[in-house]
């Protein structure tokens, strides 16, 4: 039994020791948003997008300001 628990305790540091490795090596490319900033320059679909997502929330907020008139 106690053999057994520390294999799994074994497994678990070096994990944990990946996974703190992958996290310092994230964080020194800086933040996520600065690195995805500009990914969809010029790009006509996204732009597309972009207005879909406008229109759907003035719909929003043209039926709700119809129920509260």
């Amino acid at each position: 039994m106690a053999a057994n628990l520390e294999k799994r305790v074994d497994a678990l540091e070096r994990e944990l020791k990946s996974l703190k490795s992958a996290v310092r090596k994230n964080k020194s490319k800086g933040p996520w948003w600065e690195r995805m900033a500009g990914a969809f320059k010029d790009d006509p679909l996204f732009d597309e997008m972009v207005e879909a997502g406008q229109e759907y929330r003035k719909s929003l907020a043209r039926r709700s300001n119809g129920r509260n008139s």
